[in-house]
């Protein structure tokens, strides 16, 4: 018994060091759990929120990011920012950036203004025309960005996280990389950085190519929530997430249900269970009853 328990404290120790080691490899921050609408079982996201988030990203970050995976009328389904159709067709028709189309009758491509079932068009030609255009780096699409990113939770936290059903490390890491990762006026950074990057305690290495893209006034909200970098960034981030999983209100609503079935189905099978056993006898010729 002494043994085991020794290995096991071991293997705690190990699995504790281990996630250490990890985290610390990425010269990263880790970044501090947010209040999301959309955690938990039965989250759901904001539809006010999604449209501040779209007007976060159509104002500051639709120039550099593509968000080529969606599509215009999606912001009008259930369960997201739940635009208006006429409204879809005229953020469409009012795009910063045509579609590219073709070949007409000339055989030659063209350009157009975007239809509501038109993809978001990229501000981009390319991943090469991104690079040149954004000193080297391309930027990230906006699409499953939401999803792609994470960062290590360590012991033991990765282990409540499976009961706890905690899915939001991506907007903690993005909404800590935007809302507060960036240094401050003032402030110097604490290890050298190169000319073109820029200081950001959560960004791994903690150098990023892009400057801050937020600062408090730079969007007009028309609800009266806060026009604030921390505002800003909460939204853009819940819209990324909804981007990236538009069908999550589904997904958990399917999910509770088929639990519930679940729950009822168990009990049904053990009264039906002890039923049908119930007047089994032994080899003994006594009676067999399910306990």
């Amino acid at each position: 018994m002494k043994s085991i328990t020794n290995t096991l404290a071991v293997l705690v120790v190990s699995l504790g060091a281990f996630s250490t080691s990890v985290y610390a490899a990425g010269d990263s921050v880790k970044p501090p759990s947010q209040s999301w609408t959309f955690s938990g079982p039965l989250g759901k996201y904001d539809n006010n929120q999604l449209q501040r988030g779209f007007q976060v990203y159509q104002n500051v970050c639709a120039a550099c990011h593509s968000m080529t995976k969606l599509s215009f009328r999606n912001l009008s389904e259930k369960g997201g920012p739940e635009f208006k159709p006429d409204q879809i067709k005229e953020l469409a028709s009012k795009w910063m950036f045509p579609v590219k189309d073709g070949p007409n009758d000339k055989g030659e491509m063209f350009e157009r203004p975007a239809r509501p079932s038109d993809r978001f068009p990229s501000p981009h030609a390319n991943v090469e025309a991104a690079k040149v255009a954004n000193g080297g780096a391309a930027p990230p699409d906006f699409s499953v960005l939401a999803k792609a990113r994470t960062y290590t939770r360590g012991f033991p936290l990765f282990i409540v996280d499976i009961f706890s059903q905690y899915q939001e490390q991506g907007p903690d890491y993005i909404y800590a990389l935007l809302a507060e990762g960036y240094l401050k006026d003032g402030e110097k950074p604490p290890i050298p950085v190169e000319d073109g990057l820029n200081y950001n305690k959560f960004m791994a290495g903690q150098k990023i190519a892009m400057a801050a893209p937020l600062s408090d006034d730079v969007v007009e909200y028309t609800d009266g929530s806060p026009k604030t970098k921390e505002q800003y960034a909460k939204d853009v981030v819940a819209f990324m997430m909804w981007a990236a999983e538009p069908k999550l209100e589904e997904r958990k609503q399917l999910g509770f249900r088929v639990i519930l079935f679940l729950i009822v189905l168990a009990g049904l099978l053990y009264y039906t269970k002890k039923k049908v056993w119930a007047d089994v006898k032994n080899p003994s010729g006594t009676l067999k009853t399910a306990h």
